[in-house]
């Protein structure tokens, strides 16, 4: 049932999408505000974070009016499909078989992925070291599916909805790991209160078969204008400092990577 909904919302983007990509004078960008630094909503409801700042940037480098919309990690592709927004900005990782659903613009960013654990725990990366641990990892994410993928049933994964909800239950003692990006686990867990009862621990992980090239942008297939543009203007913001500007409020490396 699922498979046929995702076929059926692709079938009318493509009905709908040839008038919509001949001019593009506003740009919809999904965001899961839920992952910081990259998003996260505040006290009063709204979005903030690196994502938001670029989608902003990247709406006035392209000269469009920019609208911002909130959504769940778990439907953000669907709700692409559907069109209930253009474009999708969410630490989003460029991997083959996002590929066959949606296109990508190059990378706008790239982040090593980290386990983290209570202090004075160590990790074993391996299915015999894994063997009968809990680990929590956002539902839908490349972490869930390098995991599952490596380590199978050898290793317990507990899925959730955000990144918070995972750090929550490590606090309490309910899981032994939480593997995420590792600027999510510092803004998230490391650097709130807290946060030095616990630290980063086993190797970094960037394989990009499951990985991809980094973040990026994704579009419907057919909206190859607006993946031309904000190609474009990913590059123009990094040539004229303003990619730089926004890093330096959330980070204090380079997340585009090399």
């Amino acid at each position: 049932m699922k498979k046929l909904l995702v076929a059926g919302a692709m079938m009318a983007a493509l009905a709908a999408g040839t008038a919509q990509a001949q001019d593009w004078k506003t740009v919809r960008f999904g965001i899961e505000g839920a992952y910081p630094p990259f998003s996260w909503t505040d006290e009063s409801g709204q979005l903030q974070g690196f994502d938001v700042d670029m989608a902003n940037a990247l709406c006035e480098q392209m000269q469009v009016e920019c609208q911002l919309v909130a959504q769940d990690w778990d439907g953000i592709i669907p709700a692409l499909l559907a069109r209930k927004y253009d474009a999708i900005i969410a630490a989003m990782s460029i991997t083959e078989e996002r590929k066959r659903t949606v296109d990508f613009t190059g990378k706008y960013a790239l982040v090593p992925n980290k386990f983290a654990a209570r202090k004075g725990t160590e990790l074993d990366l391996s299915k015999e070291g894994l063997a009968g641990k809990r680990v929590g990892v956002q539902i839908a994410t490349t972490h869930d599916k390098y995991l599952t993928d490596n380590f199978g049933k050898d290793v317990s994964l507990v899925r959730y909805g955000t990144a918070d909800e995972a750090y929550l239950d490590l606090k309490a003692g309910r899981i032994d790991y939480v593997f995420l990006d590792a600027t999510a686990i510092e803004e998230g867990l490391l650097n709130k209160e807290g946060g030095d009862a616990f630290e980063f621990v086993g190797p970094s992980v960037t394989d990009e078969q499951w990985f991809g090239e980094g973040f990026g942008i994704a579009v419907r297939k057919q909206d190859q204008k607006l993946k031309q543009m904000l190609d474009k203007a990913i590059l123009e913001l990094r040539e004229n400092g303003k990619y730089q500007e926004i890093n330096g409020k959330y980070f204090e490396y380079d997340v585009y990577g090399g």
